[in-house]
Protein backbone atom coordinates (compact mmCIF):
# COMPACT_ATOMS: atom_id res chain seq x y z
CA UNK A 1 0.00 0.00 0.00
CA UNK A 2 1.85 3.45 -0.84
CA UNK A 3 2.44 5.78 1.35
CA UNK A 4 2.44 9.24 0.92
CA UNK A 5 5.74 10.00 1.07
CA UNK A 6 8.47 10.05 -0.61
CA UNK A 7 -2.10 19.47 -6.38
CA UNK A 8 0.68 21.25 -13.38
CA UNK A 9 0.11 26.59 -20.90
CA UNK A 10 -0.29 29.45 -22.46
CA UNK A 11 1.91 31.87 -20.14
CA UNK A 12 0.23 35.29 -20.01
CA UNK A 13 2.44 36.26 -16.90
CA UNK A 14 4.87 34.52 -14.56
CA UNK A 15 6.58 35.50 -11.26
CA UNK A 16 8.35 34.11 -8.33
CA UNK A 17 7.71 34.62 -5.05
CA UNK A 18 9.07 34.12 -1.89
CA UNK A 19 7.14 33.71 1.48
CA UNK A 20 8.93 33.10 4.47
CA UNK A 21 8.62 28.83 4.15
CA UNK A 22 7.24 28.45 1.02
CA UNK A 23 8.26 29.69 -2.37
CA UNK A 24 5.51 30.48 -5.20
CA UNK A 25 5.57 30.34 -9.15
CA UNK A 26 2.64 32.25 -10.67
CA UNK A 27 1.19 32.33 -13.93
CA UNK A 28 -1.89 32.05 -16.45
CA UNK A 29 -4.56 34.33 -16.58
CA UNK A 30 -8.16 34.35 -15.50
CA UNK A 31 -10.92 35.17 -13.49
CA UNK A 32 -10.73 32.20 -11.14
CA UNK A 33 -7.79 31.08 -9.55
CA UNK A 34 -6.13 27.54 -8.36
CA UNK A 35 -3.67 26.90 -6.03
CA UNK A 36 -1.63 23.38 -6.55
CA UNK A 37 -0.20 21.87 -3.07
CA UNK A 38 2.43 19.33 -4.28
CA UNK A 39 2.42 15.89 -2.39
CA UNK A 40 5.67 14.73 0.26
CA UNK A 41 8.94 15.71 -0.87
CA UNK A 42 7.79 16.78 -4.43
CA UNK A 43 8.10 20.18 -6.38
CA UNK A 44 5.71 22.43 -7.55
CA UNK A 45 7.08 21.02 -11.53
CA UNK A 46 5.11 17.76 -10.10
CA UNK A 47 1.91 19.92 -11.55
CA UNK A 48 3.66 21.23 -14.46
CA UNK A 49 1.50 18.88 -17.02
CA UNK A 50 -1.41 19.71 -15.10
CA UNK A 51 -1.34 23.20 -14.85
CA UNK A 52 -0.55 23.37 -18.72
CA UNK A 53 -4.18 22.48 -19.08
CA UNK A 54 -5.71 25.04 -16.85
CA UNK A 55 -2.92 28.46 -17.35
CA UNK A 56 -5.60 29.73 -20.46
CA UNK A 57 -8.77 29.98 -18.18
CA UNK A 58 -6.84 29.75 -14.39
CA UNK A 59 -4.47 32.10 -12.55
CA UNK A 60 -2.27 29.62 -11.28
CA UNK A 61 -0.39 29.55 -8.17
CA UNK A 62 2.10 26.58 -7.22
CA UNK A 63 3.73 26.13 -4.26
CA UNK A 64 7.07 24.53 -3.05
CA UNK A 65 7.18 23.43 0.14
CA UNK A 66 10.17 24.06 2.23
CA UNK A 67 12.41 21.54 2.86
CA UNK A 68 11.83 19.33 -0.59
CA UNK A 69 13.53 18.94 -3.77
CA UNK A 70 16.48 21.33 -2.83
CA UNK A 71 14.12 23.85 -2.03
CA UNK A 72 15.58 25.86 1.43
CA UNK A 73 14.38 24.40 4.70
CA UNK A 74 12.66 26.29 7.77
CA UNK A 75 13.47 25.60 11.14
CA UNK A 76 10.32 24.28 13.01
CA UNK A 77 8.44 22.47 9.91
CA UNK A 78 5.20 21.08 10.42
CA UNK A 79 1.64 20.06 8.78
CA UNK A 80 -0.47 22.84 11.17
CA UNK A 81 2.17 25.72 10.18
CA UNK A 82 2.11 24.84 6.51
CA UNK A 83 -1.87 25.04 6.75
CA UNK A 84 -1.45 28.19 8.61
CA UNK A 85 0.96 29.69 6.07
CA UNK A 86 -0.93 29.01 3.18
CA UNK A 87 -4.30 30.55 4.76
CA UNK A 88 -2.39 33.47 5.42
CA UNK A 89 -0.91 33.85 2.09
CA UNK A 90 -4.12 33.56 -0.01
CA UNK A 91 -5.36 35.78 2.59
CA UNK A 92 -2.17 38.41 2.00
CA UNK A 93 -2.50 38.00 -1.55
CA UNK A 94 -6.51 38.06 -1.51
CA UNK A 95 -7.10 35.42 -3.81
CA UNK A 96 -10.72 35.45 -4.17
CA UNK A 97 -12.17 31.84 -3.40
CA UNK A 98 -9.28 29.65 -4.70
CA UNK A 99 -9.77 26.00 -6.31
CA UNK A 100 -7.57 24.25 -4.20
CA UNK A 101 -5.60 20.93 -5.68
CA UNK A 102 -3.17 18.65 -3.42
CA UNK A 103 -1.69 15.79 -3.95
CA UNK A 104 -0.81 13.14 -0.81
CA UNK A 105 0.13 14.99 1.73
CA UNK A 106 -1.21 18.24 -0.32
CA UNK A 107 -4.61 16.63 -0.47
CA UNK A 108 -4.15 16.27 3.40
CA UNK A 109 -3.22 20.29 3.57
CA UNK A 110 -6.82 21.34 1.39
CA UNK A 111 -8.53 19.13 3.29
CA UNK A 112 -7.68 21.20 6.65
CA UNK A 113 -7.55 24.60 4.68
CA UNK A 114 -10.87 24.23 3.49
CA UNK A 115 -12.02 22.26 7.23
CA UNK A 116 -10.21 25.48 9.43
CA UNK A 117 -11.03 28.33 6.06
CA UNK A 118 -14.30 27.54 4.73
CA UNK A 119 -14.90 31.36 4.06
CA UNK A 120 -11.63 31.43 2.30
CA UNK A 121 -11.71 28.24 0.15
CA UNK A 122 -13.65 27.82 -3.22
CA UNK A 123 -13.15 24.20 -4.53
CA UNK A 124 -10.84 21.41 -3.47
CA UNK A 125 -9.69 18.72 -5.53
CA UNK A 126 -7.86 15.37 -3.26
CA UNK A 127 -5.55 13.61 -5.34
CA UNK A 128 -4.69 10.55 -3.33
CA UNK A 129 -4.87 11.43 -0.13
CA UNK A 130 -7.36 10.53 2.92
CA UNK A 131 -8.10 12.35 6.20
CA UNK A 132 -6.40 10.02 8.43
CA UNK A 133 -3.78 7.50 6.49
CA UNK A 134 -2.86 5.54 9.47
CA UNK A 135 -6.43 4.50 10.27
CA UNK A 136 -6.46 3.10 6.98
CA UNK A 137 -4.41 -0.16 8.53
CA UNK A 138 -5.35 0.56 12.18
CA UNK A 139 -9.15 2.40 12.55
CA UNK A 140 -8.86 3.20 15.87
CA UNK A 141 -5.56 4.84 15.32
CA UNK A 142 -5.46 7.67 17.86
CA UNK A 143 -3.47 11.23 17.25
CA UNK A 144 -0.73 12.16 19.48
CA UNK A 145 -1.43 15.88 21.12
CA UNK A 146 2.43 16.03 21.21
CA UNK A 147 4.28 13.47 18.95
CA UNK A 148 7.57 12.38 20.17
CA UNK A 149 9.55 12.35 16.68
CA UNK A 150 13.30 11.89 17.32
CA UNK A 151 13.51 8.49 17.15
CA UNK A 152 11.79 8.81 13.30
CA UNK A 153 14.45 11.96 13.21
CA UNK A 154 17.47 10.07 14.56
CA UNK A 155 17.08 6.71 11.54
CA UNK A 156 16.41 9.26 8.98
CA UNK A 157 19.57 11.51 9.17
CA UNK A 158 21.45 9.11 10.58
CA UNK A 159 21.17 6.69 7.72
CA UNK A 160 23.87 6.47 4.60
CA UNK A 161 23.56 8.44 1.39
CA UNK A 162 23.58 4.65 0.00
CA UNK A 163 20.84 3.79 2.23
CA UNK A 164 18.32 6.44 1.88
CA UNK A 165 19.13 6.26 -2.24
CA UNK A 166 18.17 2.38 -2.08
CA UNK A 167 14.97 2.68 0.25
CA UNK A 168 13.67 5.45 -1.70
CA UNK A 169 14.71 3.53 -5.23
CA UNK A 170 12.25 0.76 -4.14
CA UNK A 171 9.48 2.86 -2.95
CA UNK A 172 9.78 5.18 -5.68
CA UNK A 173 8.15 1.69 -7.75
CA UNK A 174 4.81 1.48 -5.89
CA UNK A 175 3.98 5.33 -6.83
CA UNK A 176 3.85 5.65 -10.32
CA UNK A 177 4.29 2.82 -13.31
CA UNK A 178 5.86 6.10 -15.20
CA UNK A 179 9.68 4.83 -15.01
CA UNK A 180 10.79 8.43 -16.50
CA UNK A 181 8.72 9.82 -13.76
CA UNK A 182 10.24 7.40 -11.03
CA UNK A 183 13.46 9.10 -11.71
CA UNK A 184 12.24 12.38 -11.12
CA UNK A 185 10.22 11.29 -7.93
CA UNK A 186 13.23 9.72 -6.62
CA UNK A 187 15.47 12.62 -6.93
CA UNK A 188 13.24 15.19 -5.57
CA UNK A 189 12.98 12.67 -2.43
CA UNK A 190 17.11 12.51 -3.12
CA UNK A 191 17.66 16.33 -2.76
CA UNK A 192 14.93 16.95 0.03
CA UNK A 193 16.56 17.84 3.28
CA UNK A 194 16.41 15.09 5.69
CA UNK A 195 15.09 16.56 8.75
CA UNK A 196 11.89 18.09 6.57
CA UNK A 197 11.42 14.49 5.51
CA UNK A 198 11.52 12.82 9.17
CA UNK A 199 9.67 15.84 10.93
CA UNK A 200 6.79 15.97 8.19
CA UNK A 201 6.80 11.71 7.69
CA UNK A 202 6.39 11.54 11.35
CA UNK A 203 3.89 14.37 11.72
CA UNK A 204 1.76 13.84 8.57
CA UNK A 205 1.67 10.17 10.14
CA UNK A 206 0.04 11.65 13.32
CA UNK A 207 -3.01 13.95 11.11
CA UNK A 208 -6.10 12.87 11.82
CA UNK A 209 -8.72 15.22 9.95
CA UNK A 210 -12.05 12.42 10.13
CA UNK A 211 -13.71 14.53 12.64
CA UNK A 212 -12.55 18.13 11.22
CA UNK A 213 -13.39 17.75 7.67
CA UNK A 214 -17.18 17.74 9.31
CA UNK A 215 -17.13 21.87 8.41
CA UNK A 216 -15.97 21.73 4.79
CA UNK A 217 -18.33 23.50 2.82
CA UNK A 218 -16.61 23.64 -0.30
CA UNK A 219 -17.33 21.30 -2.93
CA UNK A 220 -14.76 18.52 -3.30
CA UNK A 221 -13.66 15.83 -5.44
CA UNK A 222 -11.65 13.02 -4.07
CA UNK A 223 -9.53 10.60 -6.71
CA UNK A 224 -7.78 7.94 -5.59
CA UNK A 225 -5.93 5.47 -6.69
CA UNK A 226 -7.03 2.35 -8.30
CA UNK A 227 -6.46 0.08 -5.08
CA UNK A 228 -8.55 1.76 -2.97
CA UNK A 229 -11.20 0.02 -4.75
CA UNK A 230 -10.80 -2.99 -2.86
CA UNK A 231 -10.64 -0.72 -0.07
CA UNK A 232 -13.64 1.17 -0.54
CA UNK A 233 -15.87 0.71 2.67
CA UNK A 234 -12.93 2.05 4.82
CA UNK A 235 -12.24 5.05 2.40
CA UNK A 236 -16.21 5.73 2.42
CA UNK A 237 -15.87 5.35 6.20
CA UNK A 238 -12.90 7.90 6.43
CA UNK A 239 -14.78 10.53 4.50
CA UNK A 240 -18.11 10.35 5.60
CA UNK A 241 -18.22 13.35 7.48
CA UNK A 242 -17.45 15.09 4.18
CA UNK A 243 -20.79 15.46 2.61
CA UNK A 244 -21.92 15.81 -1.06
CA UNK A 245 -17.69 14.71 -1.61
CA UNK A 246 -17.52 13.19 -4.86
CA UNK A 247 -15.03 10.09 -4.54
CA UNK A 248 -14.07 8.68 -7.54
CA UNK A 249 -11.36 5.71 -8.42
CA UNK A 250 -9.17 5.70 -11.27
CA UNK A 251 -9.31 2.91 -14.20
CA UNK A 252 -5.63 2.23 -14.11
CA UNK A 253 -3.43 4.39 -11.58
CA UNK A 254 -0.86 4.03 -8.09
CA UNK A 255 -0.23 6.79 -6.69
CA UNK A 256 0.25 9.48 -8.87
CA UNK A 257 -2.81 9.41 -10.55
CA UNK A 258 -2.01 12.24 -13.09
CA UNK A 259 0.93 10.35 -14.75
CA UNK A 260 -0.85 7.01 -14.27
CA UNK A 261 -4.61 7.40 -15.69
CA UNK A 262 -4.09 11.04 -17.89
CA UNK A 263 -7.35 10.74 -20.07
CA UNK A 264 -9.55 9.64 -16.56
CA UNK A 265 -7.95 12.31 -14.53
CA UNK A 266 -8.05 15.12 -16.81
CA UNK A 267 -11.26 14.45 -17.83
CA UNK A 268 -12.47 14.30 -14.08
CA UNK A 269 -10.83 17.76 -13.44
CA UNK A 270 -12.50 19.50 -16.73
CA UNK A 271 -16.17 18.56 -15.36
CA UNK A 272 -15.28 19.46 -11.91
CA UNK A 273 -13.92 23.02 -12.94
CA UNK A 274 -16.28 23.73 -15.07
CA UNK A 275 -18.08 27.15 -15.16
CA UNK A 276 -21.32 25.63 -15.13
CA UNK A 277 -20.85 23.56 -11.99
Amino acid sequence: MPLFVSVILCINSFAQVKTNTFQVEKSGRGSRSIIFIPGFTCPGSVWDETKSKFENDFVCYTLTMPGFAGSKPEVNPSFKNWETNIAEYIQKTRIEKPIVIGHSMGGGLALALAADYPDLIGKIIIVDALPCLPALMNPGFKAKENPDCSATLNQITTMSDDQFYNIQKRTVTMFTADTLMQKKILDWSIKSDRKTFAVMYCDFTNTDLREKIKTITSPALILLETSFKDLKPAIEEQYQNLKGADLQYADKALHFIMYDDKDWYFAQLNNFLSPRK
